[in-house]
């Protein structure tokens, strides 16, 4: 209902524009938790199909992850920092293969496990990981980009749900997602442009890559956002669920509100390292 999601909004939103504002410790610190709360969610919902995935390793890989972005600025070269991330992604492929093959279950079950396992760790680990990366950049003002990108994504989820209520009538993809529409789309892209330009003048600092691209920088944000939410719908088809969890009112799980920015905060941080360098 919106009254909830309303109520969750004024609960969640000033924890992230504090640990933003200050920066870390505290934003890692939150991202951590989300990242743990959103892998162990994710695990859940495949445990519920008899899969089992290591939810131990998971989080244990997880928390690896967030530990590699946060202290990537004592690593002293950019080599050493693709070096660790490759050993990370390369030993969660290797040692979730290796757990597997000492399974509580045969067939198809343990290939499901394995990768539904290393599934988790790349999805939130991974991915959420580029939030502090994205903070911490010694490039740009992270402070200012992880504003931008967050309360952009943010745009693209309210403008598509109020345009798609209101003008909604060709549905995009009923099979995964029954409520969104074309119409909803379409407006959530605008709210993306218009929520990064808006957030670049108040910000004042993004305005330094120029208009043209922020414009494609809103775009970016407006497409993956959609395509983060979809792809976190059929997830949830895929195991019959229609919400990843009830931990969120209004939103449901975690996951659900997870979903839009997984992707997002790596498009930003790749835009910006393509603008910027």
């Amino acid at each position: 209902m919106l009254w909830q999601r309303v109520l969750s909004a004024l609960f969640f939103i000033p924890i992230l524009f504090v640990s933003i504002w200050f920066g870390d410790p505290w934003f890692s610190v939150v991202v951590a938790v989300a990242a743990l709360l959103g892998v162990v969610e994710f695990y859940d919902m495949f445990s519920q199909k008899r899969w089992q995935p290591l939810t131990f390793f998971g989080i244990l890989w997880t928390l690896f992850f967030v530990f590699n972005a946060h202290y990537t600025h004592s690593y002293g070269s950019e080599t050493t920092q693709l070096l660790v991330t490759s050993a990370l992604v390369s030993s969660a492929v290797i040692l979730s293969l290796l757990c597997s093959l000492f399974p509580r279950s045969s067939g198809d079950r343990v290939l499901f496990g394995w990768a539904w396992s290393l599934a988790g760790v790349l999805y939130m680990g991974w991915l959420l990981s580029y939030w502090i990366l994205l903070m911490n950049s010694a490039e740009w003002v992270g402070r200012d980009w992880v504003l931008l990108a967050l309360f952009s994504t943010f745009a693209v989820d309210t403008t598509a749900y109020f345009v798609g209520r209101a003008f909604g009538k060709h549905k995009m993809v009923p099979t995964v997602s029954p409520g969104k529409t074309w119409e909803g789309a379409i407006g959530g892209l605008a709210g993306a442009i218009a929520a990064v330009i808006i957030l670049a003048l108040l910000l004042d600092t993004p305005l330094d890559i120029g208009y043209g691209r922020l414009v494609f920088m809103g775009f970016a944000i407006g497409v993956f956002a959609q395509i983060g939410d979809l792809a976190e719908s059929q997830l949830k088809r895929s195991t019959g669920l229609k919400e990843s969890g009830g931990l969120i009112p209004g939103h449901g799980g975690f996951l659900d509100r997870l979903d839009s920015i997984v992707f997002t905060g790596v498009v930003v941080y790749y835009c910006l390292r393509w603008f910027i360098g």
